[in-house]
């Protein structure tokens, strides 16, 4: 008997998150979940409401996604799996309207930091910051009012049957968001390739210096590093870190031993796929 996976993405039908979703599962049988909300996907996660969640982590334009760093670890769930989609914003309104018509463009804020030159020239509009690109399209098509416009793909286009008023409105030709496949636990293939773990250290000169100098001599390739303030302890930090690797390699093992050794905090969040688009 088949199982029926229980996936669920943070946004709508249509949005970015949804594509990393068909990449991720293509071809699967699945039942889908659409959250409003980060927490809302990682919860449902951790109590077993979906399987797996997919959640947005990194944008090559904006950076990273900070809020998703801290639900994974305040949730305690893992990285199993990787996407990258490339983002390619379009203005978005009801069938007849022009960009003449238009006044309120709705778009999640991340949407409207990557088309930031492109409203730069439209300055007399009012942007209003909304929960998600598909999201922003379906409320255009449900108020069907002409003056207002969304950022948003042309899959959600097609979707709420909106039409492109004005493409690739997006400053940044390579614009790539990766995506995290989360679940309850981790889950270590054989190609798994890619690390994410998340440290501290001592609160002294030097200390982060001497830690990443573990990946150097074990030669672990760095591919990603963000820092998260430490609830409670001002100007401390968690480092959330990416690496080439795999856990059950003699060498990588041999590494992250000696860099747990001195960090004040050690968690590895996951040893999965990394995505080869």
């Amino acid at each position: 008997m088949t199982h029926t996976l229980k996936v669920g993405c943070y946004g709508a039908k249509g949005s970015y998150t949804y594509e990393a979703m068909e990449q991720q599962f293509a071809g699967k049988e699945r039942e889908e979940s659409y959250f409003p909300l980060f927490e809302d996907v990682v919860k449902a996660v951790k109590d077993g409401t979906i399987d797996y969640g997919v959640l947005p982590i990194e944008n090559s334009s904006t950076g990273g996604i900070t809020e998703v760093y801290d639900l994974i670890q305040k949730y305690d769930c893992a990285v199993v799996g990787e996407q990258l989609v490339k983002i390619e914003h379009n203005l978005l309104g009801i069938p007849g309207a022009t960009l003449d018509d238009i006044d309120t463009v709705y778009s999640h804020p991340q949407g409207f930091r990557q088309c930031r030159p492109f409203f730069n020239e439209h300055r007399d509009w009012t942007l209003e910051p909304y929960f998600s690109t598909s999201r922003s399209a379906a409320r255009v098509a449900e108020d069907g009012r002409k003056n207002q416009a969304a950022v948003a793909s042309r899959t959600a286009a097609r979707l709420y049957g909106l039409s492109v008023l004005a493409e690739n409105i997006y400053f940044n030709q390579s614009n790539y968001t990766r995506f995290f496949i989360i679940a309850p636990k981790m889950e270590i293939t054989e190609d798994a390739d890619k690390i994410t773990l998340v440290i501290s250290v001592k609160h002294e000169p030097g200390a982060l210096y001497h830690v990443l100098g573990y990946f150097f001599y074990g030669g672990m390739n760095m591919t990603h590093l963000e820092s998260r303030p430490m609830e409670g302890h001002p100007f401390e930090y968690f480092f959330h870190i990416d690496v080439k690797g795999r856990i059950h390699d003699p060498s990588n093992a041999q590494t992250l031993h000696g860099l747990a050794s001195m960090c004040t905090y050690f968690k590895i969040l996951g040893n999965y796929p990394s995505c080869k688009r």
